[in-house]
């Protein structure tokens, strides 16, 4: 499959209309690159302006830690790549943070004590937080498998969306003058995203018959309705044919563009490197390195996570990790044969 063309984002940010960019935000990508080229490439280095702060969150599955983070900062406004091995954690670390899961430390949960996980969003506790409220306080996630609801139209799947829809409310539903106004308002809110991810000429259609690209498209631009600070992309590009890709990269830098800080799971390296502001690798659960892109991803802690810290050793005789391992099939095999020429001669 061959590479989709990738092209530079856009220099200048401006916000969308009616929604100014955060307080302090950089006016374009090279300042706020500027200001984390200052940084320590180390683990858990200190942002200039965090929106998320996570401190000794762990998860267990019986005697297995999934996830061992001791502390984590991502920085307002910026792309961070999230990147691993497979079984790295990453998918699980999303679930902690945004409420689809619990922390095993977690205050009340085996013990908590002073080494209870803390993470926060602009500077609020979530550490005991459900999914619902996540998402009210602004931090909004995607899945790897698409969510869109099959049955019911691009248009009934956006507004689902929707956040402080009175008409829920069972006995303000049954006036309609109490919530018809804010129906419109979701309506044309939907509609316009519909066309930025162009999506309106389906918007009619049922939601299970979009491609898979589509249903990307789909569940991305029904998590901007609640047009939150902070938006988890979990392999966004998984599954996405190229010519869907570069609309999926267009996007997310526009999201960037706009203010909105994006933290994503992604193992297309190729798409890392082009548009991440700042990578987070995890390996065995833990953060292992911190960087810029062409800094951490090749670096040797990085490329040992993904190949083995004894990818590049030859499998000589003299190599104490294979000595031992050769010898024991050598014998094995020295075994066998002995045995099938003792049944030969009987």
């Amino acid at each position: 499959m061959s590479e989709p063309i990738l092209t530079e984002p856009p220099t200048s940010s401006q916000p969308r209309p009616g929604r100014p960019l955060p307080p302090g935000y950089p006016a374009d990508r090279e300042a706020l690159r500027a200001q984390l080229r200052t940084l320590d490439q180390l683990p858990g280095v200190a942002k200039p302006d965090p929106i998320l702060t996570v401190d000794r969150i762990e998860r267990r599955f019986g005697g297995m830690t999934a996830v061992s983070v001791d502390h984590l900062q991502v920085q307002r406004g910026a792309i961070t790549a999230l990147i691993g091995p497979n079984g790295a954690g990453k998918t699980t670390f999303f679930n902690l943070l945004t409420g689809f899961d619990k922390a095993s430390n977690a205050a009340g949960v085996f013990g908590g004590g002073a080494d209870r996980a803390r993470w926060s969003f602009e500077g609020r506790s979530l550490g005991r937080t459900n999914a619902t409220k996540v998402a009210r306080a602004g931090m909004i996630r995607t899945f790897q498998l698409t969510k869109a609801l099959g049955r019911m139209t691009v248009l009934e799947n956006m507004l689902i969306g929707a956040a402080n829809q009175p008409g829920e409310n069972l006995w303000v539903g049954l006036v309609k003058p109490l919530w018809a106004k804010r129906e419109r308002e979701n309506i044309e809110r939907a509609e316009e995203l519909l066309r930025r991810f162009k999506l309106d000429e389906k918007r009619n259609d049922m939601a299970g018959g979009l491609s898979g690209g589509q249903k990307k498209l789909l569940e991305m631009a029904r998590a901007l309705m609640t047009e939150p600070s902070m938006i988890m992309l979990d392999e966004p590009m998984a599954g996405v044919n190229p010519a869907l890709t570069q609309s999926l990269l267009e996007h997310i830098q526009t999201l960037r563009d706009e203010g909105t800080t994006v933290l994503f799971v992604e193992h297309d390296m190729h798409m890392v490197r082009h548009i991440s502001d700042w990578v987070v690798v995890m390996a065995q659960g833990e953060i292992i390195a911190e960087g810029l892109p062409e800094d951490v991803m090749t670096s040797s802690a990085v490329v040992d996570a993904y190949l083995g810290a004894h990818h590049d050793r030859d499998l000589g005789d003299d190599d104490v990790l294979t000595t031992g391992v050769i010898r024991a099939i050598s014998e094995e095999v020295a075994d066998e044969v002995a045995s099938e020429a003792g049944e030969g001669s009987r």
